[in-house]
């Protein structure tokens, strides 16, 4: 059984890309590209995806009226409206706020953490054991094992750790790592990609200073030791 999801979009061409992506990945996925039958749509949807513009009703309105008749769906708001005051605005009523421009990747974890939080999530991903951690891929879902806790990571961190997963006990240049992530030529002593493995590691290791999950290799690059 999928988890059905209601994506309120008027751009044409990211509610086309969003939607084959959240397919893909699992979902039934139904496209409005206004807020227009919006509270007949969202029967028996899991979550709700909702731009701020719209034509018509703006998403701020749409939504304090879906979650007004639909309390228990999640929502979570999509913008590229990124002031402090809009933000705060949506997280009245809605349960998350992603910016413009996102990763797809990062989305789908937000999705995920959502519908856990409302107990609709469904889930095959068998958990991939790696020291403390418990990680499931398919789900975008990484869980500290001696705590309980669940580790958020942001769209980059997943990335680089995810490329790092699928060459597990391979050592990888900063070249290739970044090439893969970021998909522009490594410009050498750019120091973007310490920078991202340095806040993983304080996510992922128990010990940051001493990391055993991503390991440095001296003037090479970056591993994840098999289990």
């Amino acid at each position: 059984m999928k988890n059905k999801l209601l994506y309120i979009e008027d751009d044409t061409e990211i509610a086309t890309w969003v939607r084959a992506d959240l397919e893909e990945r699992g979902y039934e996925v139904q496209w409005l590209g206004s807020g227009e039958g919006a509270a007949e749509a969202a029967v028996g949807c899991s979550l709700i995806i909702l731009d701020v513009m719209l034509p018509g009703l703006d998403g701020f309105t749409v939504g304090q009226r879906l979650k007004k008749e639909h309390p228990a769906v999640p929502i979570v708001m999509l913008s590229a409206r990124t002031s402090i005051d809009d933000k705060l605005h949506g997280l009245d009523f809605a349960d998350d706020y992603v910016t413009k421009p996102f990763h797809p990747d990062e989305l789908a974890a937000r999705i995920e953490v959502q519908l856990r939080k409302a107990g609709t999530a469904v889930s095959s991903d068998v958990a991939l054991k790696l020291d403390h951690l418990s990680i499931y891929e398919k789900d975008n879902r990484i869980v500290n094992e001696e705590t309980g806790d669940e580790i958020i990571l942001s769209g980059k961190q997943f990335h680089i750790f995810t490329y790092l997963l699928r060459h597990m006990g391979m050592i990888r240049t900063k070249e290739q790592i970044y090439e893969a992530v970021w998909n522009e030529p490594y410009l050498d002593g750019d120091k973007t990609l310490m920078v991202h493995i340095r806040h993983l590691r304080e996510k992922l290791e128990l010990d940051p200073a001493n990391p055993v999950v991503i390991q440095t290799v001296r003037g090479v690059g970056y591993r994840v030791k098999k289990p």
